[in-house]
């Protein structure tokens, strides 16, 4: 039960810190608004995070897609998003 726990922590943390960027009008690594990146994984986070409280695990292939998409986006100054995604890494066995 606590890893369950940890994992929605895990979650909603993520949740928003996607939430802050999109209010604080980040702008991606080339420069431009983060603003539809963030709205994505915003939703990618909902629903996985969902379908993992439902079944008790994170898709790990899923994961990974979503990390790598984010370092590509993400400024470099600020890697709190991919540190949440990190968070959510740690939280599942």
């Amino acid at each position: 039960m606590a890893k369950l726990a940890d994992l929605e922590s895990a979650f909603d943390t993520a949740l928003r810190h996607v939430q802050r960027a999109i209010s604080s009008g980040m702008t991606s690594s080339g420069g431009g608004s983060a603003r539809p990146q963030l709205e994505a994984l915003k939703t990618e986070l909902k629903r996985e995070r969902a379908r993992a409280l439902e079944l008790g695990i994170v898709d790990h292939e899923w994961l990974r897609k979503t990390v790598r998409w984010v370092v590509e986006w993400v400024p470099d100054a600020d890697l709190t998003l991919v540190v949440a995604l990190g968070r959510i890494v740690r939280a599942v066995p």
